[in-house]
């Protein structure tokens, strides 16, 4: 116990202090994260709402696909998109892996089904005298689009806040794609595996509160956007 609470002790220390490499590794987690969810974002709520606002043959099937995607493992993740980059793959020659950008496109591929499906839900639980009405008044497919978005954009921030709180947790696709390379790729949840396994608890554990109030304020976030 008494362990525990000197290694609490440091930590606080280490994070009150404004520690250089707590910095540089809480950095890298948002900067990366942050960046994979804008691009899942416009990836996947234009396909959700075209998912959601149209009926087509083989929807159904689609909508199988898309829930599957959501709970894809994350080193299966890492394993499929580090097959893609390595130098023995067409895309080798880009130097991609085991670098940020490798790190964002498998974020981008676990937080782009999420975003969608949110918006899926959102657009067939709208009201379904919008879409009539607005083309009753002139609206184009764009601008019906865009009017649909206005009317359900809690629920669809509800999803963009829900892939952000899945890709900035998650160890597998960061460690595999990053290589957990310190100040250029080293993550919270890397960091946090690979200090712990070299006996700095302490850092780890500084690590650990950071990554837990970023957590508790995604959570809070998105219960408020739910209750509206």
């Amino acid at each position: 116990m008494n362990y525990f609470g000197e290694s609490l002790g440091t930590a606080l220390s280490l994070i009150l202090g404004l520690d250089g490499e707590v910095l540089r590794t809480v950095w890298t987690s948002l900067y990366v994260s942050t960046s994979a969810m804008s691009i899942a974002s416009v990836l996947g709520i234009p396909l959700g709402l075209i998912i959601g606002i149209h009926r087509f043959r083989g929807r159904r099937l689609v909508l199988t696909g898309l829930n599957t995607l959501m709970a894809l493992p994350t080193v299966v993740v890492g394993l499929v998109v580090y097959g893609l980059l390595s130098r023995q793959s067409p895309l080798g020659p880009l130097g991609l892996l085991f670098t940020p950008v490798a790190m964002m496109i498998g974020q981008i591929v676990l937080a782009t089904p999420i975003v969608a499906h949110y918006t899926v839900s959102a657009a067939c639980g709208a009201d379904a005298r919008i879409l009539p009405t607005l083309r009753t008044l002139g609206a184009g497919p764009l601008e019906s689009a865009w009017q649909m978005l206005r009317e359900v954009r809690f629920v669809v921030l509800a999803g963009v806040i829900a892939g952000f709180g899945r890709i900035v947790a998650e160890v597998g696709v960061a460690m595999m794609l990053g290589g957990n390379i310190r100040g250029y790729t080293r993550t919270m949840t890397t960091a946090i595996a690979l200090e712990t396994g070299k006996g700095e608890f302490a850092f780890a554990l500084a690590l650990g509160l950071v990554l837990m109030s970023v957590a508790l304020g995604i959570n809070l976030l998105l219960n408020l956007l739910q209750q509206r």
